[in-house]
């Protein structure tokens, strides 16, 4: 949520803002609401101080003088009741509207609708030409029995798979190595619910823009499965407020995560590219407003310090307007090379929602001169472990169909390679 008096003082960036983000909001009609409910909430305030001072004099009066204020304090008391009532359907229509905009992004965000408004900031490692033909990691998968997709089908369906044998060493080492990491830059580590109350999820900025496709939800318990496990570590101190001093707050979470998929018919349906439950690793940050856009490089630089252990070549993308997302304001890319497709494909993604979670979830801070702001909130992948595993076990085989293990890796699971 944006704060009303920044709208009132910035209207047509709030407008072009999300119009860039290919949202349509009717400004016009939120300003003059806010007027209305200003104009209401001073007559109702007033109102209700007369009403209290008339109750103070009424014991003090006679009973002719009581009489004619216990008119007057019925007539207010019917004056009041009117004023509360447009008050509170104007507060309603006008909330809706507020929550309806989305984070508007910062001036420096490239313009674009969609994917295809990105813009490639860097390429980082050296994309090899190999002397053999590479395979693509089912291939490898099949020939070590690292992956099942068909036995999981069988049982739960498209779009999930087993992982077997070193593939789940694998996995845990990404972890562990993530972890380990992410613990001396101060991240303490999380393993967050899978399950959040919808409003929770609404207040994220996740719910009535048409996300809620893609979400699952528990109706018999009134729950929704997390799609990302920033989604109940962000939620954490709603309604608290923390300590400037104490900022920032740094947490790296593991969890499995689950999407529907939804709009994604026909695409990588094979594999574990784009599957319904998957695992992560996930940095979020509570940081002081003068700090969010330095604590953005920061992640980012998180995970390059990550994908440069694993040795995978990969881009930095900055993220257009129209493909940031309904709550961020900026978000970064990293997209990983995968040789098999001969294609950069995303596994990273960190993004600067400043102010518009905190105020949804009313999560402040408290200022040395003791006033109250809002956090801003940021987060960003460390791993998605699916998807890393691709990257890896592509950008790292041999002649023969075997794998080489990254030496960050080694210490973790025991062994230099695979096959």
């Amino acid at each position: 949520m944006l704060d009303v008096n920044f709208i009132r003082e910035n209207s047509k960036k709030v407008e072009a803002g999300a119009h860039n983000k290919g949202f349509d909001i009717d400004v016009d009609r939120i300003l003059k609401l806010d007027k209305q409910h200003r104009e209401l909430l001073q007559a109702v305030e007033g109102l209700r101080a007369r009403k209290n001072q008339i109750s103070s004099e009424i014991p003090k009066l006679n009973e002719s003088e009581r009489g004619a204020k216990l008119k007057e304090a019925e007539q207010i008391k019917i004056e009041l009741k009117e004023k509360e009532d447009d008050l509170n359907k104007i507060s309603s229509e006008l909330n809706i509207l507020l929550l309806s905009i989305p984070n508007i992004p910062f001036d420096d965000v490239p313009v674009g609708k969609d994917e295809s408004g990105n813009k490639v900031l860097r390429l980082e490692g050296k994309i090899t030409e190999s002397k053999f033909a590479s395979k693509d990691y089912m291939e490898l998968a099949s020939q070590h029995d690292l992956i099942d997709i068909e036995r999981a089908s069988k049982l739960s369906g498209t779009r999930f798979g087993y992982l077997k044998n070193e593939a789940v060493q694998l996995e845990f080492a990404l972890v562990n190595f993530a972890m380990d990491v992410l613990k001396k830059e101060g991240f303490k580590p999380m393993v967050p619910p899978v399950m959040i109350k919808p409003e929770y999820m609404a207040k994220l900025g996740y719910l009535g823009e048409g996300w809620e496709d893609d979400i699952y939800h528990l109706e018999k318990d009134n729950l929704t499965l997390v799609g990302t496990s920033e989604q109940t570590l962000v939620p954490m101190f709603a309604d608290e407020i923390l300590q400037e001093e104490d900022l920032p707050l740094r947490f790296v979470g593991f969890s499995s995560c689950f999407r529907r998929e939804a709009g994604s018919y026909g695409k990588d349906t094979k594999g574990i590219l784009r599957v319904h439950q998957f695992d992560k690793v996930e940095m979020v940050s509570f940081v002081h407003p003068d700090k969010s856009r330095e604590e953005h490089k920061f992640l980012l630089s998180m995970q390059e310090k990550l994908m440069k252990a694993l040795e995978i070549p990969y881009q930095v993308v900055h993220i257009c307007t129209g493909d940031t997302g309904f709550p961020m304001a900026e978000k970064f890319d990293i997209e990983s090379w995968v040789p098999g497709e001969k294609k950069y494909r995303e596994t990273h993604s960190t993004s600067n929602a400043t102010d518009f979670q905190a105020r949804r979830l009313n999560t402040r801070f408290k200022t040395k001169d003791n006033k109250l702001e809002f956090v801003h909130i940021l987060n960003g992948t460390a791993f998605a472990i699916g998807r890393t595993l691709i990257a890896l076990m592509e950008n790292h085989q041999t002649e023969n169909g075997g794998i080489k293990i990254p030496k960050a890796l080694h210490k973790y699971v025991g062994f230099k390679k695979i096959g």
